[in-house]
C-alpha cells in the first residue's frame, strides 16, 4: 500500500459502507505511475467488482473535496488527476521539480539522439542550430556593413556560409525526425539499437 498524503489523509471520508472507499481510489491513483487517468483506466485498476458508475461517484465526491481535478478533451474524454496545492496540472510536486532541474539536452543521450526516440531533445538541438545561423548570419552582416573583417574570421561570406551550412543540417536532422516518428507511427517501434 502506499502512503497517502496528510493534506488527502485528512479530507477524506472514512465511510466504510461503500463498496470502494475514496481512500482506495487515492490509493490506487498515488501509487500508479501515471499522473492522471480516464474513469475506464482507474476501474481497470481498482477490481472488478465495482462498477465504472461508483467509480465515477467517488471521484466526484474526491473533486467536491478538492483532492482530486479533472480536465475535459474534446473527444469527450475526462481525465482526473490528484490537484497537488502547489503544482499545475498534471504535475506532482516531484515532477515540477524535476522539470525545473533538468532540459531536453541534458536528457539526450546518444542512443535517443541515433535512433531519434528523444524528440523533444533532437528539436531543441534544430532550434539552437537556427539560433545559431541567426547569429552567425547577423554577425557576418555587421561585419559587412562596417567592411571590416575580424583576425578571428577572415571573411564575412565565411560566417555566411557557416550560417547556410547549418540551417540545412538543423533543416534536416528536423525532416529526418519527423519521417522516422511518422514511420513509428504507422508501422509501430523499430528500434535497432536496442538495449537488450
Amino acid at each position: 500500500m502506499t502512503a497517502i498524503p496528510s493534506w488527502i489523509d485528512d479530507r477524506i471520508d472514512r465511510n466504510l459502507n461503500n463498496t470502494l472507499s475514496q481512500k482506495h481510489v487515492i490509493e490506487t491513483m498515488v501509487g500508479a505511475d501515471r499522473p492522471y487517468f480516464s474513469i475506464r483506466q482507474l476501474h481497470a485498476r481498482i477490481k472488478p467488482d465495482v462498477t465504472r458508475a461508483t467509480v465515477r461517484n467517488r471521484l466526484n465526491e474526491l473533486q467536491e473535496i478538492d483532492i482530486v481535478a479533472t480536465e475535459t478533451y474534446p473527444d469527450s474524454i475526462t481525465l482526473y488527476y490528484i490537484d497537488h496545492p502547489e503544482s499545475a496540472w498534471p504535475l506532482s510536486p516531484e515532477g515540477k521539480r524535476a522539470l525545473q532541474t533538468t532540459t531536453p539536452l541534458d536528457r539526450l543521450s546518444a542512443r535517443g539522439f541515433l535512433t531519434f526516440s528523444d524528440t523533444v531533445g533532437i528539436r531543441t538541438l534544430v532550434l539552437a542550430g537556427l539560433q545559431l545561423s541567426l547569429v552567425l548570419f547577423g554577425v557576418g552582416s555587421v561585419l559587412t556593413v562596417f567592411g571590416a573583417d575580424s583576425s578571428i574570421v577572415q571573411s564575412d561570406m565565411f560566417l555566411w556560409d557557416t550560417a547556410v551550412e547549418l540551417i540545412l543540417v538543423s533543416v534536416s536532422l528536423l525532416l529526418t525526425e519527423r519521417a522516422v516518428r511518422w514511420m513509428r507511427e504507422r508501422f509501430g517501434p523499430f528500434n535497432p539499437l536496442s538495449s537488450t
